[in-house]
C-alpha cells in the first residue's frame, strides 16, 4: 500500500505501540525505532485533554495511526456520536500516516475514508471479536467487505483461547495476505503466542503497548519488536 513519504517505513512486519493513557503518551514522546515502528493514537482515550494530545502529536518522532475507537468494540468514549468521531479524525488527519476505522462503522464514517485517501493517508479497516475467532469463511467474507469498502490494510483482532482458533487466524493470513495487506492478532490466553506467530507469518502491523497494556494478550512494544527480530534471525 502507499504510505506518505514522510512516513515511509517498512510495514512488514512492523510493530505498533498503542498510546492510550497519560503514561503511554509520556513514553511515546521518548519512543524511537528501537521501541516500535508506529504509534497508534487512541484519540477516544484523550477526550478530556485533546489539546495536550494534539500538541504532543506534532512532536513525535514516529509515524502515527489515528484511531477513534467505537465504544462497542473497546472504545473509551461512551456516548460519542458519529459526527463527533468524524470531527476528531479530521482534527488529527494532518499528522497521520494511517487511520483505523472499524469495518462496522464504514457507513457512518465513509467521509473520513475519502478525506484520508484525498490527503494521502492510508486506511485500515478493522474487525474485533471479543467472544471468539470466526470461521475461515467468515474471515474471508470480512476481508472482501473491507477490500470493497476501500481498505488498504485489513486488521483482525479476535479472542484466541484454543489452538484451533489460533490455527484459523494463521490459515486466514496465509490464504489472504497476497490479496490485501493484513494485520492479524489474537487476544486473551493465546494472544502473546499469536502475535509472534502471525508476525512471522506476514501480519504487517503487530500491536504492543507503551506504558501498560490496554488489551489482553499484548506484549510491551519494545519486547515484541525484539522477539520478532529474534524469530527472523537465521538458525
Amino acid at each position: 500500500m502507499k504510505v506518505p513519504r514522510r512516513n515511509a517505513i517498512s510495514l512488514s512486519p512492523a510493530v505498533v505501540g498503542t498510546v492510550h493513557s497519560a503514561a503511554s503518551l509520556r513514553a511515546a514522546r521518548k519512543a524511537g525505532l528501537k521501541d516500535c515502528d508506529w504509534l497508534e493514537l487512541r484519540i477516544d482515550n484523550f477526550l478530556k485533554n485533546i489539546a495536550e494530545l494534539k500538541h504532543a502529536a506534532g512532536n513525535l518522532r514516529l509515524p502515527c495511526i489515528v484511531t477513534v475507537r467505537l465504544p462497542a468494540v473497546g472504545g473509551a468514549a461512551g456516548g460519542i456520536t458519529p459526527g463527533e468521531r468524524r470531527a476528531l479524525y479530521g482534527e488529527f488527519l494532518g499528522g497521520a500516516g494511517l487511520v483505523d476505522i472499524e469495518l462496522r462503522s464504514i457507513r457512518a464514517l465513509r467521509g473520513v475514508v475519502e478525506e484520508a485517501k484525498g490527503a494521502g493517508v492510508g486506511v485500515i479497516l478493522s474487525h474485533h471479536d471479543f467472544k471468539g475467532t470466526p470461521g475461515r469463511e467468515k474471515l474471508r467474507e470480512l476481508a472482501r467487505r473491507a477490500e470493497d469498502a476501500g481498505a488498504e490494510i485489513f486488521k483482525v483482532a479476535t479472542l484466541t483461547r484454543t489452538g484451533r482458533e489460533l490455527a484459523r487466524l494463521i490459515e486466514f493470513l496465509a490464504d489472504e495476505k497476497g490479496r490485501l495487506p493484513l494485520s492479524v492478532m489474537g487476544m486473551g490466553p493465546l494472544g502473546r503466542v499469536s502475535r509472534l506467530a502471525l508476525a512471522r507469518g506476514g501480519s504487517c502491523l503487530n500491536y504492543g503497548y507503551l506504558g501498560a497494556a490496554n488489551a489482553s494478550g499484548q506484549w510491551p512494544a519494545a519486547v515484541l519488536k525484539a522477539r520478532i527480530a529474534e524469530l527472523e534471525e537465521p538458525l
